[in-house]
Protein backbone atom coordinates (compact mmCIF):
# COMPACT_ATOMS: atom_id res chain seq x y z
CA UNK A 1 0.00 0.00 0.00
CA UNK A 2 1.42 3.29 -0.95
CA UNK A 3 0.64 6.78 0.29
CA UNK A 4 -1.19 8.76 -2.22
CA UNK A 5 -3.23 12.47 -2.90
CA UNK A 6 -6.53 10.69 -3.58
CA UNK A 7 -9.31 10.33 -0.89
CA UNK A 8 -10.05 6.40 -1.89
CA UNK A 9 -6.45 5.84 -0.64
CA UNK A 10 -7.18 6.85 2.64
CA UNK A 11 -10.40 5.12 2.76
CA UNK A 12 -8.49 2.29 1.89
CA UNK A 13 -6.15 2.30 4.25
CA UNK A 14 -8.70 2.71 6.81
CA UNK A 15 -10.90 -0.15 5.88
CA UNK A 16 -7.61 -2.62 5.99
CA UNK A 17 -7.12 -1.30 9.28
CA UNK A 18 -10.76 -2.64 10.46
CA UNK A 19 -10.71 -5.81 8.36
CA UNK A 20 -11.06 -8.41 10.52
CA UNK A 21 -7.97 -10.87 11.31
CA UNK A 22 -5.83 -8.79 8.94
CA UNK A 23 -6.27 -5.50 10.52
CA UNK A 24 -4.93 -3.68 13.40
CA UNK A 25 -6.22 -5.18 16.89
CA UNK A 26 -6.51 -1.54 18.58
CA UNK A 27 -8.68 -0.18 15.70
CA UNK A 28 -10.65 -3.25 16.06
CA UNK A 29 -11.49 -3.06 18.85
CA UNK A 30 -12.48 0.97 18.46
CA UNK A 31 -16.33 2.04 18.00
CA UNK A 32 -18.12 5.74 17.39
CA UNK A 33 -17.56 6.61 21.71
CA UNK A 34 -14.22 5.20 22.22
CA UNK A 35 -12.97 7.29 18.77
CA UNK A 36 -15.12 10.56 19.75
CA UNK A 37 -12.81 12.02 22.47
CA UNK A 38 -9.56 11.52 19.35
CA UNK A 39 -12.04 13.62 17.13
CA UNK A 40 -13.01 16.55 19.55
CA UNK A 41 -8.75 16.58 20.33
CA UNK A 42 -7.89 16.61 16.31
CA UNK A 43 -10.00 19.31 15.85
CA UNK A 44 -8.32 21.18 19.01
CA UNK A 45 -4.97 20.79 17.85
CA UNK A 46 -6.52 22.52 13.86
CA UNK A 47 -7.30 25.16 16.07
CA UNK A 48 -3.88 25.28 17.79
CA UNK A 49 -2.27 25.35 14.56
CA UNK A 50 -4.34 28.31 13.10
CA UNK A 51 -3.77 30.15 16.53
CA UNK A 52 0.19 29.84 16.10
CA UNK A 53 -0.50 30.57 12.23
CA UNK A 54 2.28 27.30 11.89
CA UNK A 55 1.17 26.12 8.09
CA UNK A 56 2.93 23.03 7.71
CA UNK A 57 1.55 22.29 11.37
CA UNK A 58 -1.51 22.82 9.94
CA UNK A 59 -1.54 20.44 6.92
CA UNK A 60 -0.72 17.62 9.52
CA UNK A 61 -3.36 18.07 11.55
CA UNK A 62 -6.10 18.62 9.19
CA UNK A 63 -5.33 15.04 7.88
CA UNK A 64 -5.58 14.10 11.33
CA UNK A 65 -8.86 15.42 11.58
CA UNK A 66 -9.54 14.04 8.14
CA UNK A 67 -8.58 10.88 9.15
CA UNK A 68 -11.38 11.25 12.10
CA UNK A 69 -14.12 11.54 9.69
CA UNK A 70 -12.98 8.72 7.75
CA UNK A 71 -12.74 6.36 10.71
CA UNK A 72 -16.14 7.10 11.63
CA UNK A 73 -18.21 6.51 8.43
CA UNK A 74 -15.74 3.05 8.03
CA UNK A 75 -17.41 2.24 11.35
CA UNK A 76 -20.68 3.42 10.02
CA UNK A 77 -20.34 1.69 6.90
CA UNK A 78 -19.67 -1.69 8.97
CA UNK A 79 -23.08 -1.12 10.32
CA UNK A 80 -24.92 -0.74 7.11
CA UNK A 81 -25.94 3.14 8.05
CA UNK A 82 -24.02 5.21 5.54
CA UNK A 83 -20.14 5.64 4.10
CA UNK A 84 -17.46 8.02 3.35
CA UNK A 85 -19.72 8.63 0.18
CA UNK A 86 -22.80 9.44 1.74
CA UNK A 87 -21.38 11.88 4.29
CA UNK A 88 -19.88 13.45 0.97
CA UNK A 89 -23.13 13.82 -0.78
CA UNK A 90 -24.81 14.92 2.48
CA UNK A 91 -22.72 18.10 2.96
CA UNK A 92 -22.61 18.85 -1.01
CA UNK A 93 -26.20 18.89 -1.05
CA UNK A 94 -26.63 21.09 2.02
CA UNK A 95 -23.97 23.73 1.28
CA UNK A 96 -25.71 24.19 -2.61
CA UNK A 97 -28.94 24.28 -0.72
CA UNK A 98 -27.67 26.81 1.64
CA UNK A 99 -26.04 28.67 -0.96
CA UNK A 100 -29.40 29.69 -3.43
CA UNK A 101 -27.59 33.00 -3.83
CA UNK A 102 -24.50 31.27 -5.21
CA UNK A 103 -25.88 28.10 -7.09
CA UNK A 104 -29.25 29.58 -8.00
CA UNK A 105 -31.13 32.79 -8.40
CA UNK A 106 -31.84 34.24 -4.95
CA UNK A 107 -30.70 37.34 -3.70
CA UNK A 108 -27.82 37.39 -1.41
CA UNK A 109 -26.44 40.69 -2.17
CA UNK A 110 -26.61 41.98 1.11
CA UNK A 111 -25.41 39.60 4.42
CA UNK A 112 -29.08 40.34 6.11
CA UNK A 113 -30.23 38.73 2.76
CA UNK A 114 -28.22 35.29 3.40
CA UNK A 115 -29.43 35.29 6.86
CA UNK A 116 -32.64 34.90 5.88
CA UNK A 117 -32.16 32.28 3.38
CA UNK A 118 -30.02 30.39 5.76
CA UNK A 119 -32.79 30.45 8.16
CA UNK A 120 -35.82 29.42 5.97
CA UNK A 121 -33.81 26.57 4.40
CA UNK A 122 -32.61 25.36 7.72
CA UNK A 123 -36.42 25.35 8.94
CA UNK A 124 -37.05 23.32 5.55
CA UNK A 125 -34.17 20.95 6.25
CA UNK A 126 -35.71 19.77 9.91
CA UNK A 127 -39.13 19.05 8.65
CA UNK A 128 -37.19 16.51 5.81
CA UNK A 129 -34.93 15.16 8.49
CA UNK A 130 -38.23 14.56 11.19
CA UNK A 131 -39.73 12.97 7.78
CA UNK A 132 -36.82 10.69 6.96
CA UNK A 133 -36.93 9.34 10.74
CA UNK A 134 -40.61 8.42 10.47
CA UNK A 135 -40.13 7.22 7.16
CA UNK A 136 -37.61 5.00 8.80
CA UNK A 137 -39.40 3.89 11.37
CA UNK A 138 -37.15 6.17 13.83
CA UNK A 139 -39.14 8.15 16.82
CA UNK A 140 -38.49 11.60 16.61
CA UNK A 141 -36.18 12.56 19.73
CA UNK A 142 -38.14 14.30 22.77
CA UNK A 143 -36.12 17.65 22.78
CA UNK A 144 -36.28 20.68 24.80
CA UNK A 145 -35.33 24.68 23.96
CA UNK A 146 -31.70 23.60 25.47
CA UNK A 147 -30.89 20.34 23.41
CA UNK A 148 -29.84 21.87 20.59
CA UNK A 149 -26.71 23.22 22.34
CA UNK A 150 -23.88 20.54 22.58
CA UNK A 151 -22.98 18.43 25.31
CA UNK A 152 -19.54 18.04 24.03
CA UNK A 153 -18.45 21.75 24.22
CA UNK A 154 -15.52 22.94 26.30
CA UNK A 155 -17.97 23.75 29.52
CA UNK A 156 -17.24 27.06 29.17
CA UNK A 157 -18.29 27.44 26.03
CA UNK A 158 -21.20 25.36 26.50
CA UNK A 159 -22.42 27.49 29.03
CA UNK A 160 -22.00 30.81 26.95
CA UNK A 161 -24.24 28.81 24.29
CA UNK A 162 -26.94 27.94 27.02
CA UNK A 163 -27.11 31.40 28.40
CA UNK A 164 -27.52 32.89 24.91
CA UNK A 165 -30.12 30.59 23.89
CA UNK A 166 -32.12 31.24 27.56
CA UNK A 167 -31.75 34.59 26.88
CA UNK A 168 -33.79 34.76 23.33
CA UNK A 169 -36.58 34.05 25.57
CA UNK A 170 -36.37 36.48 28.11
CA UNK A 171 -34.44 34.46 30.93
CA UNK A 172 -32.09 36.71 31.50
CA UNK A 173 -30.37 39.93 33.41
CA UNK A 174 -31.43 43.08 32.01
CA UNK A 175 -28.61 44.94 34.01
CA UNK A 176 -25.03 44.11 33.92
CA UNK A 177 -24.33 45.02 37.19
CA UNK A 178 -27.00 42.78 38.87
CA UNK A 179 -24.79 39.90 36.85
CA UNK A 180 -21.52 41.19 38.96
CA UNK A 181 -23.57 41.22 42.04
CA UNK A 182 -24.62 37.66 41.25
CA UNK A 183 -20.77 36.78 40.86
CA UNK A 184 -19.99 37.97 44.59
CA UNK A 185 -23.02 36.47 46.05
CA UNK A 186 -21.48 33.16 44.31
CA UNK A 187 -17.91 33.61 45.63
CA UNK A 188 -19.38 34.52 49.09
CA UNK A 189 -21.11 31.22 49.11
CA UNK A 190 -18.13 29.64 47.80
CA UNK A 191 -16.01 31.60 50.66
CA UNK A 192 -18.58 30.45 53.67
CA UNK A 193 -17.89 26.94 52.17
CA UNK A 194 -14.23 27.25 52.54
CA UNK A 195 -14.30 28.65 56.41
CA UNK A 196 -15.81 25.85 57.49
CA UNK A 197 -13.38 23.40 59.23
CA UNK A 198 -14.06 20.48 57.07
CA UNK A 199 -15.38 21.74 53.78
CA UNK A 200 -16.87 19.75 51.46
CA UNK A 201 -16.00 19.16 48.43
CA UNK A 202 -18.94 18.43 46.32
CA UNK A 203 -20.70 21.45 47.69
CA UNK A 204 -17.13 23.57 46.80
CA UNK A 205 -17.27 21.66 43.63
CA UNK A 206 -20.69 23.46 43.14
CA UNK A 207 -20.18 26.66 44.11
CA UNK A 208 -17.49 27.02 42.20
CA UNK A 209 -19.06 26.06 39.25
CA UNK A 210 -21.77 28.32 40.29
CA UNK A 211 -19.69 31.07 40.22
CA UNK A 212 -17.49 30.32 37.00
CA UNK A 213 -21.21 29.75 35.16
CA UNK A 214 -21.88 33.52 36.56
CA UNK A 215 -18.43 35.07 35.11
CA UNK A 216 -19.77 33.20 31.55
CA UNK A 217 -22.56 35.17 31.73
CA UNK A 218 -20.50 38.45 32.68
CA UNK A 219 -18.76 38.06 29.86
CA UNK A 220 -21.68 37.27 27.39
CA UNK A 221 -23.64 41.05 28.81
CA UNK A 222 -19.51 42.37 28.41
CA UNK A 223 -19.94 41.17 24.39
CA UNK A 224 -16.73 39.17 25.33
CA UNK A 225 -16.30 35.37 24.28
CA UNK A 226 -14.86 33.69 27.01
CA UNK A 227 -13.19 30.86 25.91
CA UNK A 228 -11.00 34.03 23.99
CA UNK A 229 -10.74 36.11 26.73
CA UNK A 230 -9.58 33.00 28.96
CA UNK A 231 -6.83 31.88 25.91
CA UNK A 232 -5.52 35.37 26.34
CA UNK A 233 -4.82 34.79 29.66
CA UNK A 234 -3.51 31.53 29.68
CA UNK A 235 -0.87 32.98 26.68
CA UNK A 236 0.07 35.74 29.48
CA UNK A 237 0.70 32.72 31.87
CA UNK A 238 2.67 31.18 29.10
CA UNK A 239 4.69 34.10 28.87
CA UNK A 240 5.09 35.41 31.84
CA UNK A 241 5.85 31.35 33.33
CA UNK A 242 8.47 31.75 30.56
CA UNK A 243 10.55 34.63 32.09
CA UNK A 244 10.36 32.65 35.71
CA UNK A 245 12.49 30.29 33.50
CA UNK A 246 14.72 32.61 32.11
CA UNK A 247 15.70 34.31 34.93
CA UNK A 248 16.54 30.85 36.18
CA UNK A 249 18.30 29.99 33.46
CA UNK A 250 20.57 33.45 33.83
CA UNK A 251 20.81 33.12 37.37
CA UNK A 252 22.04 28.92 36.60
CA UNK A 253 19.59 27.52 39.01
CA UNK A 254 16.07 25.85 38.46
CA UNK A 255 12.50 26.09 39.40
CA UNK A 256 12.57 23.93 41.80
CA UNK A 257 15.41 25.79 43.60
CA UNK A 258 13.86 29.49 43.40
CA UNK A 259 12.64 30.67 45.94
CA UNK A 260 8.57 32.18 45.81
CA UNK A 261 9.59 35.80 46.04
CA UNK A 262 12.34 35.23 43.45
CA UNK A 263 9.58 33.77 41.09
CA UNK A 264 7.31 36.52 41.93
CA UNK A 265 9.94 39.01 41.10
CA UNK A 266 10.50 37.68 37.62
CA UNK A 267 6.62 37.14 36.74
CA UNK A 268 6.23 40.98 38.20
CA UNK A 269 8.91 42.19 36.01
CA UNK A 270 7.66 40.11 32.94
CA UNK A 271 3.94 41.77 33.91
CA UNK A 272 5.75 45.48 33.60
CA UNK A 273 7.05 44.59 30.27
CA UNK A 274 4.08 43.35 28.93
CA UNK A 275 1.95 46.46 30.02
Amino acid sequence: MTPSRNIARLIEIMAALRTPVTGCPWDLEQNFSTIAPYTLEEAYEVADAIAKNDLLELREELGDLLLQVVYHARMAEEGEHFDFGDVVEGITKKLIRRHPHVFGDENGEKAEHVKGIWERIKAEERAEKRAERKALGLSEPSKGYLDDVPTAFPALQEADKLQRRASKVGFDWNDTRLVLEKIREETHELDAELAKGDPDKDRMSDELGDTLFALANLARHLDIDPEEALRRTNRKFRTRFAAIEDEASRTDTTLQDMTLEDMEAAWQAAKKRQS
